[in-house]
């Protein structure tokens, strides 16, 4: 009433800009409420993160934490691969044959050794002479074993050289294969050597002109110091 006696306002001009004045005043209260400052949480990589600055900077041990997608790191006992002894789980695959109750393609844990190789492929036959096998020995990727098979073409002929004995079970003729007439059969008669390992041995021989001693199957593809061990006294130039 005042103000409009004062101002000489009609009764409708101040009911509207009583109107104006209370919707003035509603939005200002909805912009000052939604401008409010909030405490926001921070995520929980960000809490990590800051976690492990604090334990650097008071002297604590600190852990990189790895990027998504990258490949564990190989483990200090040997190179990554299937052959590769150092890496968990690790297998490799070897061809059993000859005169065993299961015979074929076997996998086998990385550092095996002939006496699993026999036992995944089911034993020997009963009758079977495995004297002359080296079963202590580590089997490579690849190999194949043949057991109690019959000498070589070269060996057959020869004094003891039987069918059922040592030296057939273990599948090795009975005297050293010659390097340079020996042929792919009697060299996959030789311990951990297989069809595709002979096969080298004869390109060997035949790119270089024979073995001039048993030293140089060490360069032949595929033989390393190890299997050059167990080679040695069943090989002459």
């Amino acid at each position: 009433m005042w103000l409009q006696l004062r101002c000489g306002l009609e009764p409708k001009t101040l009911a509207a800009l009583t109107v104006v004045l209370v919707a003035a005043a509603v939005f200002a209260a909805m912009h000052f409420w939604s401008d409010r400052p909030a405490s926001v949480r921070a995520p929980e990589r960000v809490g990590e993160a800051a976690a492990s600055g604090a334990d650097a900077d008071a002297g604590g041990p600190v852990t990189p934490e790895p990027s998504p997608g990258a490949a564990p790191a190989a483990g200090p006992g040997g190179p990554a691969g299937p052959a590769g002894s150092g890496v968990p789980g690790a297998q490799i695959v070897v061809d059993v044959g000859g005169k065993v109750r299961r015979p074929g393609i076997h996998r086998l844990p990385s550092g095996s050794r002939v006496a699993d190789a026999l036992r995944v492929a089911g034993g020997a036959r009963p009758g079977v002479d495995l004297d002359g096998l080296n079963r202590a020995r580590v089997l490579v990727d690849g190999e194949q074993i043949i057991v109690g098979a019959p000498p070589g073409p070269a060996a057959a002929g020869g004094t003891g050289a039987g069918t059922g004995g040592p030296a057939a079970a273990s599948g090795a003729s009975a005297g050293p294969v010659s390097l340079n007439s020996g042929t792919p059969e009697q060299f996959d008669t030789l311990p951990g050597v297989g069809p595709v390992l002979a096969q080298h041995i004869i390109d060997y021989r035949t790119q270089h002109g024979g073995f001039r001693s048993v030293d140089e199957l060490r360069e032949v593809n595929g033989i390393g110091d190890r299997r050059f061990a167990d080679l040695q006294p069943l090989v002459r130039p």
